[in-house]
């Protein structure tokens, strides 16, 4: 089985502004077009079973209708008797009022998990509304993906640092909390020195073939296969290719089979 467990869509009326807006900023390609049926194809092409959906939500006003489209997702195209599909996790803001009674709604509409992302957000990860945020999540059972590290789209903005993330741990303890781009993008160095051991998912997305191979098969080793998640980020990466990209490192075939799937399926049951 392979789950992606980092991936993005938008509704079909916006995917293609929204697509070029997030490419001009960042200066990165994209290699679908970001709508369902987009991406639908790109997992058959790829081979993937499923695809996780993280939605930002940049405005608190955005709450509602982001995680209204998620629950329609994932009542059409998840199935979750065979574990195939795309499943759509809820977008939750920092600013966001009566943050548990908004994650109480999350829980609700049934979906699995929340997307954090303090750069697009503008709030350092070690605020207390993110403690607040990550410590009621886990406390319901959901699953916690932040974006960690530094974001393509903002040169320099330094507000989830693997120094930043380890606070926020060392605070409140959370359970399945997921750190994106292996602990934190083009930040590894630090996420080695700071992140490696402690009680963290770390997921692939944008992160093959952006830092070395040596230095990703060392801590996976060191920090545990049993907690990598496979991810792309796409559209921004290759669904098939990263597939292969992962296939291709000199890991055993039960170090690959968890990472590939079912250390996810573990983490969704």
């Amino acid at each position: 089985m392979v789950v992606d467990f980092h991936t993005h869509i938008f509704p079909e009326q916006i995917a293609a502004r929204t697509l070029e807006k997030l490419s001009a900023m960042s200066g990165e390609p994209y290699y679908i077009e970001a709508t369902i049926e987009a991406l639908l194809d790109s997992m058959k092409q790829g081979g993937v079973d499923v695809s996780i959906v993280l939605p930002v939500v940049t405005a608190p006003r955005q709450f509602d209708s982001i995680n209204r489209f998620a629950a329609q997702v994932n009542a059409t195209y998840y199935d979750a008797k065979h574990h195939t599909g795309i499943l759509s996790f809820g977008g939750m803001h920092p600013d966001c009022q009566d943050y548990k009674e908004k994650l109480r709604q999350i829980c609700n509409m049934g979906l699995k998990g929340i997307k954090l992302h303090p750069v697009y957000q503008q709030v350092s990860f070690d605020d207390i509304r993110y403690l607040r945020i990550v410590d009621y999540a886990s406390e319901l059972g959901l699953v916690t993906v932040t974006h960690a590290g530094y974001d393509v789209g903002f040169p320099g903005a330094d507000f989830v640092s693997p120094a930043t993330v380890r606070r926020l741990i060392d605070a409140v303890h959370p359970e399945q909390l997921v750190l994106a781009h292996v602990g934190g993008y083009d930040q590894w160095e630090e996420v080695e020195e700071l992140l490696i051991g402690q009680d963290v998912y770390f997921d692939l997305a944008f992160s093959m073939g952006k830092m070395s191979d040596d230095q990703l098969v060392r801590m996976i080793r060191s920090h545990g296969a049993d907690r990598f998640l496979f991810a792309t980020d796409s559209p921004w990466l290759d669904q098939k290719e990263q597939v292969a990209y992962l296939d291709a490192l000199p890991l055993t075939e039960k170090e690959k089979q968890m990472i590939f799937g079912i250390n996810a399926v573990n983490l969704l049951s």
